[in-house]
């Protein structure tokens, strides 16, 4: 399997087919967001932005996937995206199951300042919802869950490509 791994990690199909997976999650909340009329909360917006940083990760090996730098840095944005999309999933889905008046998601998003994105792009990142509501069902999980599962997913595969490439180093620099 990881020599499958390695194999699709040097293939533009593979990061198209993982910026393809990013584009349609995107759309999906989206539409809750516009047309189901879901309000994003805080956490609902950075997990929308920790799928932005695997998308990413995506677009900049693209263009030239055999580029080992190139590749190690793309899997590197994808596993750290990955894993801050998890840790703010999990904080969702413990807000929802333990729900406290002192233990909540913050009111506002916080962007620094030289990169604002919830006042360029409000349709996108303005978060007005609660994080304590339960919004949403798919197959009896909630969007939270599923957004565990998710990142869980995204975060074993790019691990698992990344010790793709030690392994296939370690077998071409040993020689």
């Amino acid at each position: 399997m990881l020599y499958f791994l390695n194999f699709c990690s040097k293939s533009r199909k593979f990061w198209g087919f993982l910026l393809f997976t990013i584009i349609n999650l995107e759309l999906v909340a989206l539409y809750l967001q516009h047309i189901i009329l879901i309000k994003p909360c805080v956490l609902c917006i950075y997990q929308r932005c920790a799928l932005f940083g695997i998308g990413i990760a995506g677009l900049t090996a693209i263009p030239m996937p055999s580029f080992t730098p190139l590749r190690l840095f793309a899997i590197s944005v994808w596993a750290y995206s990955a894993y801050k999309g998890l840790l703010f999933a999990k904080k969702y889905i413990d807000i929802q199951l333990h729900p406290s008046p002192f233990f909540t998601c913050d009111l506002f998003v916080k962007f620094p300042n030289w990169f604002p994105i919830n006042k360029w792009w409000p349709a996108i990142f303005n978060a007005n919802g609660n994080c304590a509501e339960h919004k949403w069902y798919f197959l009896s999980l909630e969007i939270s869950q599923w957004m565990l599962i998710i990142f869980s997913s995204y975060l074993l595969i790019a691990l698992l490509m990344g010790i793709s490439q030690i392994i296939d180093f370690l077998k071409h620099n040993t020689k």
